[in-house]
């Protein structure tokens, strides 16, 4: 998933690993799986890892289900959608792995679900529904046959389920349809579908999803641009994934290739200016194959969602969930697809196991992210969002907890939403970039090449990050690479001192730029802009003073059309100037730019700073009521607080 900043095949290769020491690791990462959690942690003898009275490795405290005793490994889904109650109604039948023999009782984890029955070969069997959490959602409890390896369970979702939305045709693109998607991290597919909801559950599945018949249904999953659009649609999942990327969305869409194995499925009046946007996907795929080993999803193809999407993009395997706000007409914001083609290694491929281990999805694919950018864009751009996205990581690190500075974060007692944040994202990435920097480009895309393919479709700890990561770079490369250097990363708060700090000339020339303006020696007027793209614009704002007389807002308004501007992105920090300085020739659009936007990264940062003064909340108060009913309930949840 994107986060809050802007942002061939498997070949032997003789770099670092010759084809001797390519089996010696993945002997290694053999060795490692092999292993309980604890014991590869105990094994490291090079990092010390978590404090295991502390935290205990590979226990998902997010998730009432028992994998340790009974692990569910296929669901087979058969829903139909009813928009008129806003809920979703069938079946699922989970197929089921006795881990322990004698274990009878199969735990799913639920939220706000209404189970109408359980049976095993249509027969009823006892459940009950355990205590409600607030974050978590109730534990379903089955008592299962002997010799059962089959369970159905019939429910029905609530019409506030928090990980599906409803969105009547105003609040469409196309103005003629309702719409529903689903969004299902980090434990948000038990509110559409009773079932062990951990990262480290891996499943299959197939569905069958009953719709009205002028709507379309695409998952996650092998999608058929020709299909006819009657009302029932099949799908299948071959691939075991994480319940976090099942997903669902039906709508007015059609479908646009954009290469031999990428595509856009979008309302009519996005679709051509998403496919123009985004052509350069099949691009990103084929030098991310080059690097960093064989695509293994089949197709790729882009979800254009309309604007209450509460994120820039959500990595659903095979159809990336996009928001319609990074299409700025000059692919000036598709970093974000470059970020959710990358979870196809780094996430979706090799997950992480717990949400603490959310770095080791969101940090590698931020790395690669930067690049993919750089190999289609080119080293400039590439050192210029690095800048940018250093500069949220600062901005994190000033406003956080110093607890939740850390990568392998203790979540224990929490909503896991609040893990996210720029710290797995960008300080993830530059752990890695300082391992780049220390044994070699050419060595470390080696190992991250041999560490997808050794991990494949595996949810992994970062204890099992850090016991592979001894028997691999740091036996390689011990003149290189340190392992407390290591474990400071992983373990300690903040930014760790001499870490990469990425520059970038183009932007020396806009500090300039922007201080003869401060000092009056050159007008707004005069800037010459001509040749800036968002990532200067980006730049020259967000490292504005934080207090601006209205007569130069007025200027930098007047002589840029800030306040107008069509680009998001942007926009969001002139009106982060706007709210911190009380500009009020902005607000008509900042109101019409909360109520009209649900991307949380780009509207709660808003509704904070709103809500320092009286004025500004009352203001916030009003935009958030008219918004509310078009929000996800995430940006609901994100949001509410600062209002009330």
């Amino acid at each position: 998933m994107k986060k809050y900043g802007l942002l061939a095949g498997a070949l032997c290769l003789p770099v670092l690993f010759a084809c001797s020491e390519s089996s010696q690791t993945a002997s290694a990462a053999k060795d490692v799986d092999q292993k309980s959690e604890l014991e590869a942690t105990k094994a490291s003898s090079e990092i010390a890892a978590t404090d295991e009275a502390k935290i205990a490795s590979g226990v998902d405290y997010h998730s009432f289900a028992n994998p340790d005793e009974i692990r569910v490994t296929h669901l087979s889904l058969n829903l139909a959608a009813n928009f008129e109650t806003k809920q979703l109604v069938g079946d699922v039948t989970l197929d089921i792995e006795r881990i322990q023999p004698d274990s009878n009782t199969l735990v799913l984890d639920t939220r706000a679900l209404t189970i109408q029955n359980v049976t095993v070969n249509g027969q009823p069997v006892d459940f009950s529904m355990g205590e409600k959490d607030e974050d978590l959602g109730t534990p379903l409890s089955i008592t299962l046959p002997e010799g059962a390896d089959k369970v159905t369970v019939a429910y029905t979702t609530s019409p506030s389920a928090s990980g599906v939305q409803w969105l009547t045709p105003a609040q469409t693109a196309g103005k003629q349809h309702p719409f529903l998607f689903t969004q299902a991290q980090a434990v948000h597919a038990r509110s559409f579908i009773p079932l062990q909801d951990s990262p480290q559950v891996r499943v299959t599945y197939d569905a069958t999803i009953n719709t009205p018949k002028d709507l379309l249904a695409v998952m996650s999953a092998a999608n058929d641009p020709t299909t006819e659009r009657d009302g029932e649609y099949e799908f299948t999942m071959p691939q075991p994934i994480p319940s976090y990327l099942i997903a669902l969305a039906i709508g007015d869409l059609q479908f646009k290739a954009m290469g031999e194995r990428t595509g856009v499925y979008a309302e009519p009046a996005l679709l051509d200016s998403a496919a123009k946007e985004f052509e350069d996907t099949e691009a990103m795929l084929e030098v991310t194959e080059q690097t960093y080993g064989p695509y293994q999803w089949d197709r790729y193809d882009l979800l254009i969602l309309p604007p209450s999407f509460p994120f820039g993009g959500m990595e659903n395997p095979r159809l990336s969930f996009i928001t319609p706000t990074v299409i700025a007409g000059d692919k000036s914001l598709v970093s974000l697809i470059a970020h959710e083609l990358a979870h196809s290694w780094s996430g979706n491929t090799v997950t992480n196991a717990t949400w603490r281990d959310l770095w080791l999805n969101e940090g590698f694919t931020t790395y690669l992210t930067y690049r993919i950018m750089e190999m289609i864009y080119g080293h400039d751009r590439f050192k210029k969002e690095a800048v940018l996205g250093y500069q949220d990581l600062e901005n994190d690190v000033a406003a956080l907890d110093e607890n939740d500075e850390i990568l392998a974060i203790d979540l224990r007692g929490r909503n896991p939403d609040d893990v996210f944040s720029n710290i797995p994202y960008e300080k993830g990435a530059l752990f890695l970039r300082e391992i780049e920097h220390k044994i070699g480009r050419e060595n470390f895309d080696a190992f991250l090449m041999q560490y997808f393919k050794d991990f494949a479709f595996k949810s992994i700890t970062t204890d099992t990050f850090i016991a592979y990561l001894n028997k691999t770079l740091l036996a390689q490369y011990p003149d290189k690479l340190d392992a407390e250097r290591i474990n400071t990363w992983i373990f300690q708060s903040g930014i760790p001192e001499g870490a990469p700090h990425p520059e970038s000339d183009a932007f020396v020339k806009i500090d300039a730029t922007r201080d003869a303006w401060l000092s009056g020696e050159t007008k707004a007027v005069d800037i010459d802009t001509t040749q800036w793209t968002v990532h200067e614009w980006l730049y020259f704002l967000n490292n504005m003073p934080a207090s601006l007389s209205t007569e130069q807002l007025a200027e930098l308004d007047a002589a840029f059309s800030l306040t107008t501007t069509k680009n998001n992105e942007i926009a969001h920090s002139w009106l982060m100037i706007a709210v911190e300085n009380t500009y009020e020739p902005a607000y008509e659009r900042l109101y019409s730019y909360l109520v009209t936007i649900g991307r949380n990264k780009l509207v709660k940062p808003l509704y904070r700073e709103l809500s320092k003064t009286p004025e500004g909340k009352a203001f916030a108060k009003r935009a958030f009521e008219e918004a509310k009913p078009g929000y996800h309930p995430l940006t609901v949840r994100a949001n509410e607080g600062f209002v009330n």
